[in-house]
């Protein structure tokens, strides 16, 4: 018998049954191709999970039945048909969707309805009426604090947010002292409403029509 290592391979040889292990490797995984995509067929068709949930809503008690998934602006907007609130980049990055929730303003397409069973959660058409604006609505509108307009709603409830915050306390990244009481200044406003994006480039007018809310309120 000849002696195993007297056996020459030619490197074709080698790669012949390296590509034929790769074959019998794969073979399998191509095998259960079909039972992956069966199984993906059957989650796609699979009815959504829902779940009920209770809040008020500019002052009025909501309840709904939503897919969990359903993102609190979507709520607003798709089911309890508040399009004041406006879906922008819904990614948290421009501002529009600003609403407030239990006195604190949040980007509303970064959490789900659910999230906010038992919420307060007031929406510019909450704020106030034709007929009866609130004083931010009104100071937006005496100094043209909009172009386009689409920004002003969560311009608005962002702003309103923001003198309470001042007047609670709160420090923003521009605070000098975060143990002290911070001051309604221009830097102040302008840091905390960084959030809100007007691409129409409304700024100096929103900043002054803020002004006047927070000198008729001190």
């Amino acid at each position: 018998m000849q002696d195993f290592c007297d056996i020459k391979i030619s490197r074709r040889a080698v790669l012949k049954m390296g590509a034929a292990s790769a074959t019998a490797v794969a073979v399998p995984t191509v095998a259960a191709a079909p039972d992956s995509a069966s199984e993906a067929a059957a989650l796609a068709t699979r009815p959504p999970v829902t779940s009920k949930l209770s809040f008020t809503v500019n002052g009025k008690p909501e309840q709904l039945e939503l897919d969990t998934r359903t993102t609190l602006l979507d709520a607003l907007r798709e089911h309890l048909h508040l399009t004041g609130t406006k879906k922008g980049c819904d990614h948290g990055q421009c501002g529009a969707c600003t609403v407030i929730v239990n006195g604190r303003r949040i980007n509303s397409c970064l959490t789900l309805a659910v999230m906010q069973q038992g919420a307060t959660i007031t929406t510019i058409e909450g704020l106030g009426t034709r007929s009866n604006l609130h004083p931010m609505q009104a100071a937006f509108v005496k100094h043209d604090g909009y172009q386009c307009g689409y920004c002003t709603p969560g311009q608005i409830c962002s702003a309103v947010a923001v003198l309470d915050e001042i007047r609670q306390g709160i420090p923003s990244h521009v605070s000098a002292d975060l143990t002290a009481q911070p001051r309604i200044t221009a830097v102040e406003v302008r840091e905390r409403m960084s959030g809100n994006i007007c691409r129409c480039g409304a700024y100096s007018n929103i900043a002054v029509a803020i002004a006047e809310v927070a000198g008729s309120q001190s």
